[in-house]
């Protein structure tokens, strides 16, 4: 099984990456094959909404995006990590979601399938940390990942979501922050068809108001 992390925080080392970095740890565990994409320093150019991909089926521009588009179409589990900027996601990850326009279209415009093992049910988890306690600090973000997962025909099945992170590795002074997102990435790659044996746990209850680890409706 082919697990994709995304990194999408321009701090490299930062409380996301840290978590992903667990996330990650994890499905090595449950036996999964992974790889990280870190997008800060990668060569990749916003959408010129020029609508070239509705007829060539894949993105003019010629950058680092067109090697990421088989990662992401080839991946099994896809985990995907941003902290919160503004009340939404950094501008590397919109960067590169907003150039998956080019697979929407592959999509819905030229009917053609987005997964390289389209036999096979494709899942995902959101990792996040903002600064703030606004209750709804992560809706903006879910709502827009959500939105991605599903023109990659990935079912977003958890978020692992911490607020009022804000320091460089602040993440490492939760208790139980880091083996939660070992926990969640084990049990994404472990799930199998609708199963997902992490996301209803005794600790995504328990850590309610600090963690949000659940099944996304």
């Amino acid at each position: 099984m082919k697990i994709l992390g995304v990194a999408g925080s321009p701090r490299r080392g930062g409380n996301s990456d840290l978590l992903l970095e667990q996330a990650m740890a994890g499905a090595r565990a449950a036996g999964g094959e992974t790889e990280i994409i870190v997008l800060h320093g990668l060569n990749i150019s916003p959408c010129r909404h020029c609508d070239g991909c509705l007829e060539a089926g894949r993105c003019v521009i010629e950058d680092d995006m067109q090697w990421i588009y088989t990662r992401l179409r080839e991946a099994d589990r896809l985990i995907l990590a941003s902290p919160v900027f503004f009340m939404g996601l950094t501008a590397q990850t919109k960067t590169m979601i907003d150039r998956c326009q080019a697979l929407w279209a592959m999509k819905y415009v030229l009917k053609q399938p987005v997964a390289l093992n389209s036999d096979k049910e494709r899942r995902g988890l959101f990792i996040s940390v903002g600064g703030t306690g606004f209750s709804k600090l992560f809706q903006p973000s879910l709502a827009t990942i959500k939105s991605f997962f599903m023109v990659l025909d990935v079912a977003l099945v958890g978020e692992v979501a911490f607020s009022r992170i804000d320091a460089r590795e602040a993440i490492k002074e939760h208790p139980t922050a880091l083996q939660d997102a070992f926990e969640a990435g084990k049990g994404l790659a472990s799930a199998r068809g609708s199963e997902c044996s992490w996301r209803n746990d005794r600790m995504g209850q328990r850590m309610i108001r600090d963690l949000s680890l659940r099944a996304i409706k």
